[in-house]
C-alpha cells in the first residue's frame, strides 16, 4: 500500500517554489488601491499548486507506462519504482486537476469567464507534456511551455484576478519568475540526460548536448537578474531580488565543473531555492514601490 510519504514525494515538493513565486509577483505586480483581495489571492495560490502537483503526478504517471522512469536518478517515481499503480497515480493527477477547475471556476465568476479557456489551456499543457501520443516534453519543448504556463501565464493571470487586466508590469515581471521555472527544469533535464537519451526522450538537454546545457543553465539564471533593473525602472524596490545572487553562485559552479547524475539532485533543490527566495523578495520589492 502506497504511504502518505510516498504520495508527498511522488508530488515533488522541491518543484512547487514555481507554483508560489508567480502567485505572489503577480499579487504584489497589481495596481492596488489598498490590500490585494486576499481571497482572489489564495484561491490563485490553490490553482497554481493544484496544477503543479498535478502535472507531477501526471509526469509520473506518463513517463512510468513509457518505461522511461524505470532506471530514473532523483526522487521517487511511484509508477518506475513500483509503489503505486499507474492507475492510483493518474488518478491523482486528475484529482488535483480537478480542485484546480474547481477553484478556477470560482475566480472566473468573480474576474471574467474567460480565465476558464485558460485554465483549461494550463491543464491541457500540463497533461501533454508527457502524455498522449506526442508530448511535447518529448520534443524538446518543455522549456518554452514552462516559461509561458508558470511564468507569463500564471504572473498575468494572477494579476488579472486582482486588477481585471493585464498590465505591462505582470507582463515584465513574468520574465523572471518564468526564467526561474526554466531553470528548474533545465536541472532536472540535466541529471536525467543519459537515461532520457536511452529511453528516446529528446528533450532540449538531450538536443543540444552536455556542455551546452549547462551553460544555458547559467545564461538563464544570469538572465533573471540582469532583468531586475529594468523592473526597478518600474518599481524600484525590485532590486531587492538582487540579494538573490549569493545563492545562485554555488548551483551555477557545480553545474559548470561537470556534476551529473545523483550530484545533481542538490543543485535542484538550490535552484528551487533561488526561485524562492528571488521570488520573494521580487514579491517584496514590487510590493513596497507599489
Amino acid at each position: 500500500m502506497t504511504s502518505a510519504a510516498d504520495w508527498i514525494a511522488g508530488a515533488r515538493p522541491r518543484t512547487l517554489p514555481a507554483a508560489i513565486v508567480p502567485v505572489g509577483v503577480g499579487t504584489a505586480a497589481a495596481d492596488l488601491d489598498g490590500a490585494p483581495i486576499w481571497w482572489r489571492a489564495a484561491a490563485a495560490l490553490v490553482v497554481s499548486l493544484a496544477i503543479q502537483v498535478g502535472v507531477n503526478y501526471a509526469n509520473d504517471y506518463s513517463d512510468g507506462v513509457r518505461g522511461t522512469d524505470d532506471r530514473r536518478v532523483g526522487p521517487m517515481r511511484l509508477v518506475g519504482s513500483g509503489a503505486a499503480s499507474p492507475g492510483a497515480v493518474k488518478g491523482a493527477a486528475l484529482m488535483a486537476f480537478g480542485l484546480a477547475a474547481a477553484v478556477g471556476v470560482g475566480l472566473a465568476a468573480a474576474a471574467g469567464w474567460w480565465l476558464i479557456a485558460l485554465g483549461a489551456a494550463s491543464i491541457l499543457a500540463a497533461w501533454f507534456y508527457t502524455g498522449g501520443p506526442k508530448p511535447y516534453g518529448y520534443l524538446g519543448l518543455g522549456e518554452l511551455f514552462v516559461f509561458a504556463f508558470f511564468g507569463v501565464v500564471a504572473t498575468g493571470g494572477t494579476t488579472y484576478v486582482q486588477d481585471e487586466r493585464v498590465t505591462t508590469l505582470a507582463l515584465a515581471a513574468s520574465v523572471p519568475v518564468g526564467l526561474m521555472a526554466v531553470a528548474l527544469l533545465i536541472t532536472n533535464n540535466l541529471r536525467d540526460l543519459p537515461k532520457d537519451a536511452e529511453a528516446g526522450k529528446r528533450t532540449l538537454a538531450v538536443r543540444m548536448g552536455d556542455r551546452p546545457t549547462r551553460l544555458l543553465y547559467t545564461a538563464v539564471l544570469t538572465a533573471v537578474f540582469l532583468f531586475l533593473p529594468y523592473l526597478a525602472i518600474l518599481r524600484p524596490w525590485a532590486l531587492l531580488g538582487l540579494l538573490g545572487i549569493p545563492l545562485a553562485v554555488g548551483p551555477v559552479r557545480t553545474v559548470l565543473r561537470g556534476a551529473a547524475g545523483p550530484d545533481l539532485i542538490p543543485v535542484l533543490g538550490a535552484t528551487g531555492r533561488v526561485q524562492l527566495v528571488v521570488g520573494l523578495l521580487l514579491t517584496v520589492g514590487l510590493a513596497l514601490s507599489g
